[in-house]
């Protein structure tokens, strides 16, 4: 597959001012990319939009990965300002570290909401932009997608929906160009993993993240394979490579099912059949469980 030249597309990244979207930043525009910056704060993401060349290279925009109206909003003006949107990067996200008996509730919904519905958000909005160029979607995941600690439920469980979520996607889109990718880094720096080190819970479960299995790549590393990554528009990156075959052995069968078990015209076919609802009968929208929970809890197994 020839090179996706990154030269003046425009790459839109939720989360832009963190450890990995500042860094992700740079290296994109040095790679030639206009950037739509989407944070919490505008004076961040205006200041971050400043140092990488100003506005005909990149803008900032207020945008919460927990409202859609917010992320739509910020889509269109990015594509009012630009142009187009040639790539969407998924990449906000948050952890947790407690057990369940003793977590509260509401922060495991929050990294739910934000790390698992905010790619979905992110998508969703991002959408009819890049669909309209054959663009590309990447979602940040992680190693824990596929390796699941304790103490962290919320994180590993709403990675590993990322990964999930990503190859739905990337069936449904795939007759439109549109590629969809998923991004599985082990540790590396950011401000996040600097929580994990000092919170005594993460420093007894992981030894501190400076030697061992649980050692810390370099973050130059990460986004230097992301970008790669991008270039190829690649299914899925794994970062160290030497970990690959941890994070392919879940799937090893998934590309089979695939083409053995969704024909491409039957999944056509299905889009276009699908209520927006999420169901074509109306009482079903309202249920709480469909009919296969119903089914799978009487004993199917699943």
């Amino acid at each position: 597959m020839s090179k996706y030249d990154l030269t003046n597309r425009v790459v839109a990244i939720t989360g832009s001012t963190g450890g990995l979207g500042s860094a992700l930043a740079v290296a994109l525009r040095a790679k030639g990319a206009r950037l739509a910056l989407f944070d919490l704060e505008l004076a961040k993401v205006e200041a971050q939009a400043k140092t990488l060349g100003g506005l005909s290279l990149a803008r900032g925009w207020t945008a919460n990965v927990r409202s859609m109206e917010s992320l739509e909003a910020a889509m269109a003006e990015a594509t009012a300002h630009f142009g187009h949107i040639d790539v969407v990067i998924a990449n906000a996200g948050i952890d947790t570290m407690a057990p369940m008996a003793t977590l509260n509730p509401e922060a495991f919904e929050r990294v739910i909401d934000i790390n698992l519905n905010g790619v979905w958000r992110t998508f969703r909005a991002g959408l009819p932009y890049v669909q309209k160029r054959q663009g590309y979607l990447m979602g940040i995941s992680s190693m824990a997608a596929f390796v699941h600690s304790p103490l962290q439920a919320s994180y590993t469980a709403s990675k590993a929906g990322v990964w999930a979520l990503c190859d739905s996607v990337r069936l449904e889109l795939q007759h439109l160009g549109v590629g969809v990718g998923s991004v599985h880094p082990t540790f590396f720096p950011t401000p996040m993993m600097d929580d994990v080190v000092a919170d005594p819970a993460g420093r007894a479960l992981w030894g501190g993240n400076d030697q061992g299995l649980w050692k810390m790549v370099s973050r130059e590393a990460v986004v230097r394979d992301i970008v790669a990554g991008i270039e190829r528009r690649a299914d899925m990156m794994v970062v160290p490579k030497r970990n690959t075959i941890i994070a392919k052995a879940p799937g090893l069968f998934r590309r089979f099912i695939e083409r053995a078990g969704f024909r491409g015209k039957n999944i056509q076919q299905a889009i276009e059949l699908a209520s927006s609802s999420g169901w074509n009968f109306p009482a079903k929208a309202h249920e709480g469980h469909s009919g296969l929970e119903r089914e799978s809890k009487a004993g199917c197994g699943v």
